[in-house]
């Protein structure tokens, strides 16, 4: 009994040897994408891949000067699938997606809508789901993706990074494709996706000399918020409407606003805190809405006459850009309803874990009832700091 059981034990470590490669793959014999473009050629797709060249980002000259560090490939196919596995046609690597750090569509697909895409991204088990998703405003995906990007030799890096830079110092909206559908199967809120445009030459920016100049022909820049009515894209929020939405949403980690000083002159103030409270009710069969937005924030830049030293100053600018604040958020909102007529706020997530009585008869025709809602707004706002000097030297200039 005992010799059987030795016999199995050394029969099983034998195995394990050859558990772990069967289904290898070596680096050398893939290709390493981290950047997806899809857009609508009639009625096929076309899919564009950025991948990554390793000899040119690691070496800074080549013998005949620099090379990209990244190269495009494109196909078309009637469905996704077949337009990627078709790519091999032209490639002499299989696509290898795990590393993808954005998926762009270009803005006539979204228009039409994105659902059949939604479904290869969240069924491919090679897919990962932690990239963002984002819409190529005014272009084609692929064109976006074609543009060298200075700082990063990676452009799918630069966008993924300032996306994730600017939703932490300033107000874009970093969206990943579990976030998307979360928003898109919801009863309640619809989604949004952040923007990305090509600023400049197209055609420049896709050469080597974009990255030459000290002055790129063309850049990658973020361009607001996309709404979607569950698949489709319906509009734009500007940078002011999408800052509202992020207020709302509570999505404000660190941002920069001005107002206006008595006098003349301006006030730059450093959000450093936002909490926003949304409570909802349904009276007479109408939806309200109460939003109790609070913040902290710092004096960052003086360039008109103020004396900070007093309180009745700090209260003034606190009372000031709450009202700012304020027209912001009601203006975001009133976009929505009056424009975009869509909730991409989530009120009806309110109302269903407010009152799941009133949100049965009302779910089925949300965005209508969205538009007749009453939503009131109600700003604190409190002034932490006013920087290492009190007054500026305005203040004691003579006219």
């Amino acid at each position: 009994m005992i010799r059987m059981g030795l016999s199995f034990l050394l029969a099983s470590l034998l195995v394990l040897p050859l558990a772990g490669c069967w289904d290898r793959r070596e680096m050398n014999e893939l290709g390493i994408s981290v950047a997806m473009g899809i857009d609508k050629v009639g009625n096929q797709y076309q899919v564009t891949v950025q991948v990554v060249q390793p000899g040119e980002v690691a070496q800074k000259k080549t013998a005949n000067g620099a090379s990209t560090p990244v190269t495009l490939f494109e196909s078309k196919g009637q469905t996704l699938f077949e337009a990627i596995r078709k790519m091999t046609t032209i490639s002499p690597r299989k696509i290898y997606a795990s590393h993808l750090r954005v998926v762009l569509f270009g803005e006539q697909l979204a228009r039409e809508g994105i659902e059949e895409s939604l479904d290869l991204l969240s069924r491919d088990y090679e897919l990962r789901t932690d990239f963002y998703i984002l819409v190529a405003r005014g272009t084609t995906a692929a064109n976006a993706l074609g543009v060298l990007t200075p700082l990063e030799k990676i452009p799918a890096n630069k966008i993924y990074e300032s996306i994730e830079t600017s939703e932490k110092v300033w107000t874009s909206t970093a969206v990943t494709l579990d976030e998307f559908i979360t928003d898109y199967v919801s009863d309640g809120k619809s989604p949004v996706l952040s923007g990305i445009m090509v600023k400049g030459n197209e055609a420049t920016g896709q050469s080597q000399r974009n990255v030459e100049r000290i002055r790129p022909a063309a850049a990658l820049q973020n361009a607001g918020l996309a709404a979607f009515r569950k698949g489709k894209l319906i509009g734009w929020l500007d940078e002011e409407e999408s800052k509202g939405y992020n207020y709302i949403l509570n999505h404000i980690k660190s941002t920069v606003t001005h107002i206006s000083c008595p006098r003349g002159g301006k006030i730059a103030l450093e959000v450093i805190r936002s909490d926003a409270d949304i409570k909802g009710y349904v009276k007479n069969s109408i939806p309200h809405f109460d939003i109790a937005l609070r913040l902290e924030q710092n004096a960052g830049e003086v360039t008109c006459k103020l004396d900070l030293t007093q309180e009745e100053t700090i209260h003034e600018l606190e009372e000031k850009s709450a009202q700012s604040l304020k027209k912001t958020i009601v203006h975001a909102v009133e976009e929505a309803r009056n424009k975009h007529k869509t909730d991409i706020f989530g009120f009806g997530n309110v109302i269903h874990r407010a009152d799941p009585a009133s949100w049965k008869t009302l779910k089925a025709d949300w965005d209508e009832h969205f538009v007749d809602a009453v939503v009131q707004v109600k700003v604190e706002v409190k002034m932490k700091r006013v920087g290492t000097i009190t007054n500026s030297f305005f203040e004691g200039r003579k006219d």
